[in-house]
C-alpha cells in the first residue's frame, strides 16, 4: 500500500484527489498539508506545514503553488521521499532547486498530468515533423478566472515539444499586442483565454496555404488530472532518485 501525503489538500485538485484515491486498491492518504484548509473538514490529518507533519508517507502529490516549493522540498530531502510536482509558474531558480533536488530523491514534475494532454503533445511532435516548416503554429489555451498563471503550463510543454522538433529554433510570441509586424515564419504564437469555469482547453493549430489542421484536448473534469497524478505518485514511489515526467509513466504503462 503506497502512503500519500497531498500538499495543497485544501484546493480544487487536492480535494479531487482526495476524493478519487478510494477508486484505488493499493493507495491511501495519510494526510495533506494546508496552511488554509480547516482540519475539521477533512477525513485524514491535515497539517498547517510541513514542521507539523506527525504521519509517515511514501511519496508527496503536490497540487498547491510555486512559493510552497521551498518547504516541500525541505520536507522531501529530510525524509528521503518522492515528491510529484503538478504545480506550475516555476522561476528558472526554482526549476534549478527542483532539478538539484532529484539528485537525491526521486521528483515527477508535469505541467498536466492527463494522459489524454501527453497523447496529444506526442502527436504534435508527429505533426510538427511530417509538416515542417510550410505550416506555422499557433497554441490558444483556455482556462477558469481562477488560474493565475499564464500561458498555461501545458501550453507552454506543447511549444517546447514542437520546437524540439525544429531543433529549436522557434520563438515564442505571447499574443500579438503591439508587435506590428508581419508573422514571422520562425514564431510560435501563444494565447490565453480566462473565464468562468473552464476546466483545460488546449488547441494546436497547424496553418499552411489554403488548410488548418487542428488537435485540440478538452477537460471536461478535474478528476481527470486526479486520477493521473494518483497513477504517478504509484509510479514515483519506488523510484530511485532522478526526474521523471509523463513520458516515463506512459511508457511504463503500455508495456
Amino acid at each position: 500500500m503506497t502512503k500519500i501525503l497531498i500538499w495543497g489538500i485544501g484546493g480544487k485538485m487536492g480535494r479531487n484527489i482526495l476524493e478519487c484515491l478510494p477508486s484505488f486498491e493499493n493507495a491511501q492518504c495519510v494526510g495533506g498539508v494546508d496552511k488554509f484548509a480547516d482540519p475539521t473538514q477533512f477525513s485524514v490529518p491535515v497539517f498547517k506545514s510541513g514542521k507539523d507533519i506527525n504521519v509517515e508517507a511514501d511519496v508527496i502529490i503536490d497540487f498547491s503553488r510555486p512559493d510552497a516549493l521551498d518547504e516541500i522540498l525541505e520536507y522531501a530531502l529530510a525524509h528521503k521521499i518522492g515528491i510529484m510536482l503538478a504545480t506550475t509558474g516555476y522561476s528558472a531558480e526554482q526549476q534549478a532547486q527542483i532539478d538539484k533536488a532529484s539528485n537525491s530523491i526521486a521528483v515527477f514534475q508535469s505541467s498536466n498530468m492527463s494522459l489524454g494532454v501527453n497523447l496529444m503533445i506526442e502527436l504534435c511532435r508527429k505533426a510538427s515533423n511530417f509538416l515542417g516548416d510550410n505550416f506555422e503554429v499557433e497554441i490558444i489555451e483556455q482556462h477558469h478566472n481562477q488560474k493565475v498563471d499564464a500561458p498555461s503550463g501545458t501550453a507552454l510543454s506543447i511549444a517546447k515539444a514542437i520546437n524540439e522538433e525544429f531543433d529549436n529554433s522557434k520563438e515564442f510570441v505571447y499574443g500579438r499586442s503591439g508587435k506590428n509586424s508581419k508573422r514571422q515564419n520562425k514564431e510560435i504564437g501563444i494565447h490565453a483565454v480566462r473565464g468562468g469555469t473552464i476546466v483545460g482547453k488546449h488547441d494546436v493549430l497547424f496553418i499552411g496555404k489554403d488548410e488548418v489542421i487542428t488537435i485540440k484536448h478538452e477537460a471536461q473534469s478535474r478528476m481527470v488530472f486526479a486520477q493521473g497524478a494518483i497513477r504517478a505518485g504509484l509510479f514515483l514511489a519506488n523510484k530511485k532518485s532522478g526526474k521523471y515526467s509523463m513520458k516515463e509513466l506512459v511508457a511504463e504503462f503500455m508495456d
